[in-house]
C-alpha cells in the first residue's frame, strides 16, 4: 500500500493543491510499519494532473487537509482513495500516516471550499 501525504514547511499542507512536495509512504497494510518513503517536489499546479501523477507513482490513499470536489472525484475515478480533514497538529507526516493505519487518525471538515 502506498500513502501520500501534501507537504509544505515540513508537515501536513493544509490545502493540497498549494504543497511544496509529496510524501509517499510504502505500507504494510497488515502490520502498520512503513516500509519506506520517497519525497517528490509538487509539479506546478495544473486541474487533473496530480489525480493522474499520484496513480502513477502506485498512490492507494491521500490524506490531506484540504481538498477541492474536483479533486477528489478524479482521485476516486482512478481508485485512490481521499481522507481529507486531518490536520498538521496531527504529527509529523509518519505519524499521521500510522495514525491512520490504526484507525485513529482525527479529521474533521474539508477545509476546502472549491
Amino acid at each position: 500500500m502506498k500513502i501520500a501525504l501534501p507537504i509544505a514547511g515540513g508537515q501536513l499542507c493544509t490545502h493540497f493543491g498549494h504543497c511544496e512536495s509529496f510524501h509517499f509512504f510504502d505500507v504494510n497494510p497488515d502490520t502498520g510499519e512503513i516500509t519506506g518513503k520517497e519525497t517528490l517536489t509538487a509539479p506546478p499546479h495544473e486541474p487533473g494532473l496530480l489525480p493522474r501523477l499520484l496513480g502513477e507513482k502506485g498512490v492507494n490513499v491521500v490524506i490531506a487537509g484540504g481538498m477541492g470536489a474536483r479533486a477528489q472525484d478524479l482521485f476516486r475515478q482512478r481508485g485512490i482513495n481521499v481522507v481529507v480533514g486531518a490536520s498538521p497538529e496531527s504529527g509529523t507526516p509518519e505519524n499521521i500516516v500510522k495514525s491512520y493505519l490504526a484507525g485513529t487518525l482525527a479529521t474533521g471538515q474539508n477545509i476546502c471550499d472549491h
